[in-house]
């Protein structure tokens, strides 16, 4: 029996139009859904204002160049189409704009031609967005961390690019979900890269540190606030290979994301990770970090 689901009917932006979201639609010749050939990115939206939204821009403006699909929309374009549909949804849910927190889904695929692996450079891009309630970590993930797996960094080699060729993040995802996990932290030749939809953080001596922005990981956009955040708070922060010992001898491991924001792993694999009585609670890095992040959504 075929699972049908009801679809939202909220505002969405396809192709210089707004539509009803379950009225949009695209040739089924759409590059995008015949390979996957596409771009996308994901915004959070709090208090009715996409946060670092010019990071987002210029990430997408990257991911763009990288695959060649010509996109000439500038960062003020698109910050209005954002507006526009986050005040729509707002509306559609009955709910002030200034008291939600929501996330923009942007995608921009090649476009639609008969079925060829080769890049035709005139074709013009199919342009999508819509906007969600953001659903956030609970309230019990922050008071007592989350628990991730471990697997093989199996994905391809250009993980720098924001691909919506997601199959391979899917199958890792999937190898915590099966296991009743909220993430898989991944390496590849003993060195830690990122998780399936995240990026890790390893902390250890005060000290914070993440994989080296290379083709094999997503550079995040709380890469960059990771950064501006330590500063704030003293802390060394660092970019350099990160051996897979050291991520299950640290004295925290935390997530980023869009939707996760901050996030305490405090188990891997059934291990707690952190020393004596901290060990497998969050620890004050995260709840310095968490706190201060909360201070730049304002």
């Amino acid at each position: 029996m075929n699972h049908l689901v009801a679809l939202p009917h909220h505002l969405c932006y396809l192709n210089g139009e707004y539509l009803p979201l379950n009225e949009a639609r695209v040739s089924v010749l759409d590059r995008g859904f015949i390979f996957g050939d596409g771009i996308y990115e994901v915004v959070p939206v709090y208090g009715g204002k996409p946060f670092r939204w010019a990071h987002h821009h210029a990430r997408m403006a990257r991911s763009l160049q990288e695959v060649r699909i010509p996109h000439a929309d500038d960062a003020a374009t698109w910050a209005a189409r954002i507006d526009h549909l986050v005040n729509a949804h707002a509306a559609h849910t009955g709910q002030r704009v200034g008291n939600i927190e929501q996330l923009i889904y942007i995608q921009i695929t090649r476009g639609v031609a008969p079925r060829d692996h080769v890049i035709d450079p005139q074709l013009s891009p199919t342009v999508f967005a819509m906007v969600n309630t953001m659903k956030p970590p609970s309230a019990e993930q922050r008071e007592h961390g989350v628990s991730c797996v471990s697997a093989h960094d199996f994905r391809w080699e250009k993980g720098h690019i924001k691909s919506i060729s997601l199959l391979s993040a899917i199958l890792a995802r999937d190898i915590s979900h099966q296991a009743h996990a909220v993430e898989t932290v991944m390496f590849r030749n003993g060195h830690l890269t990122e998780a399936s939809a995240s990026n890790v953080w390893v902390v250890k001596n005060g000290s914070v540190m993440a994989a080296p922005k290379d083709n094999l990981v997503l550079e995040g956009i709380r890469y960059g606030l990771l950064e501006e955040l330590c500063a704030q708070e003293g802390l060394s922060y660092e970019l350099r290979p990160i051996r897979r010992s050291e991520v299950f001898d640290a004295d925290e491991l935390l997530l980023t994301s869009a939707t996760k924001e901050v996030l305490p792993i405090t188990h891997l694999d059934g291990q707690a990770i952190g020393h004596g009585a901290q060990a497998g609670r969050p620890g004050p890095i995260y709840q310095r970090l968490y706190q201060a992040y909360q201070k730049v959504k304002q």
